[in-house]
């Protein structure tokens, strides 16, 4: 008989009370391998990738995409053994091996392998029996890595692959199983069969294109590749952004509407996932925590000439330099001259943390983001440089998971990188403090008695006047710009 499995959405975050599901991998009948990826969901915090825990026939999706469900919730069941079906397994890899035999549960050690003229000899074989699943095994524990074997591209020939004899043939081979066991093995075959067909045609692509087309959340398959071996080529894949770039900007606006019914002239978007957790975030920030703001206009211009030396280092070749590396170090070696602005309030103590955790808040398709660079004190210019081009990489992609954005300690929004001279930003829950950091304008400046062009920019903080006072705050705001005016005191 079957055996149905179904499994429940994971809480893959701290406190996690519901999701939403995204979009699905599967459909039913399609055939799963451990560490298969099956359902992309949003949570309040990120887009999570849920893996697959069985080898088995997915039978039925059970929740629609676009729904938003509470943790616990069964949301797929798939067939893991019984009638026809593969048993459980232990690695993705598993899943191009043909199941022993129902009446042995193994193929007898003495039996002569069936492997002259079968060029599938080498990838089939038969599967040693599975492990019954343990307690607890009917839901998703969270996302873990995806099994290299099912996903590595086969290595090609000069030629086609010729087509398998019918002598050597998986149905020649289901035939056999009919005979013994009626439908079983015809199922079994088509199983063994749709693990090997979607092997042969996975796109091809270079691992650079493959990472660019993830980080930029193209799917591979909708592109038309032109190179010679049939993969997608890094022009093919800029050629098809530059499209839907295209294709995105002739959308509807206010000032070219399409004619729409009257009912239709308001659009309404539903507040949900990363939007709704920021919206309550804010709030709760903005009136618990008395906020107080100050600014200061800086002269940057060393650290430009400073950021301009680094670009044309060997040390930091191929790695993305801006002005923000230095804002954050300098946010990093004034909160260390000033402790007190790294810190949480709780209604009965201050924790002052003697480790930094850097958020930088990030604006996403998704919303507002703010991951955080663990341990930031420890990392030197350039690894710190490597830390922020893999946030920034990683939140464009909306791939920042959950655990990226817990435990901040101080926050940088760099509204800057908009055209924005600064603002007065909302504190992010937990902490006590966020920098803003303005865009960097060449600007009249008095220095020595003379105006002259400098490369000035604004920086603006907000701070928790419950724990840092007016002094403290500008100390702090002080050091950070003493550090942009002139980067070689981070030498000291």
């Amino acid at each position: 008989m079957s055996n149905i499995e179904s499994f429940n959405l994971p809480d893959v975050g701290e406190g996690l009370v519901e999701a939403e599901i995204v979009s699905w991998k599967v459909k039913p009948g399609d055939t799963v391998a451990v560490n298969d990826v099956i359902v992309e969901i949003e949570t309040a915090k990120s887009l999570v990738e849920l893996p697959s825990p069985y080898a088995g026939v997915v039978a039925e999706l059970l929740v629609p995409e676009g729904q938003t469900i509470e943790v616990g919730t069964p949301i797929i069941s798939v067939n893991v053994g019984g009638a026809g079906q593969p048993a459980p397994v232990k690695d993705a890899g598993d899943a191009l091996q043909a199941p022993a035999r129902p009446d042995s549960g193994a193929l007898p050690q003495d039996a002569p392998a069936k492997t002259e003229g079968d060029p599938l000899a080498g990838a089939v074989e038969a599967t040693p029996p599975a492990a019954e699943p343990g307690p607890g095994s009917g839901s998703l524990v969270g996302s873990g890595p995806k099994a290299d074997a099912v996903k590595r591209r086969p290595r090609r020939s000069s030629s086609p692959v010729p087509p398998v004899p019918s002598a050597a043939s998986p149905d020649s081979a289901v035939e056999s199983e009919i005979t013994r066991d009626g439908t079983k093995g015809q199922q079994r075959g088509e199983t063994v069969q749709a693990a090997v067909n979607r092997l042969l045609t996975r796109v091809l692509a270079k691992p650079p294109v493959r990472k660019a087309a993830k980080d930029l959340g193209i799917d591979l398959a909708d592109i038309t590749p032109t190179g010679r071996g049939g993969e997608v080529t890094k022009a093919d894949l800029l050629s098809y952004q530059a499209q839907r770039d295209a294709e995105l900007d002739q959308a509807e606006t206010f000032w070219a509407p399409s004619k729409k019914p009257q009912n239709q002239r308001i659009e309404r978007v539903k507040v949900k996932g990363v939007r709704k957790a920021t919206a309550k975030a804010m709030v709760e920030s903005a009136f618990s925590a008395p906020h107080v703001s100050i600014f200061v206009d800086v002269d940057a211009s060393r650290t430009m000439e400073f950021v301009k030396r680094l670009k044309v280092s060997r040390d930091f070749e191929g790695i993305k330099i801006s002005p923000l590396l230095i804002l954050a170090k300098a946010v990093i070696w004034a909160a260390a001259r000033n402790p007190s602005v790294n810190a949480t309030w709780t209604d009965d103590e201050i924790l002052i943390k003697h480790f930094m955790n850097l958020g930088i808040a990030a604006a996403t398709p998704r919303g507002l983001m703010v991951p955080n660079i663990k341990d930031a004190q420890d990392l030197s210019l350039k690894e710190l440089a490597i830390a922020l081009n893999e946030l920034a990489t990683k939140a464009r992609a909306g791939k920042t998971q959950p655990a990226e954005m817990q435990g901040g300690t101080l926050t940088i929004t760099n509204v800057g990188a908009l055209g924005i001279d600064t603002g007065t930003p909302i504190i992010n829950p937990g902490e006590v403090a966020i920098v803003a950091f303005g865009t960097i304008k060449q600007k009249p400046w008095v220095l020595d008695g003379e105006v002259i062009p400098r490369w000035i920019t604004t920086l603006g903080g907000s701070f928790d006047h419950r724990v840092v006072d007016g002094d403290l705050s500008a100390r702090f705001m002080a050091d950070v710009a003493a550090i942009m005016e002139e980067p070689a005191l981070l030498l000291d």
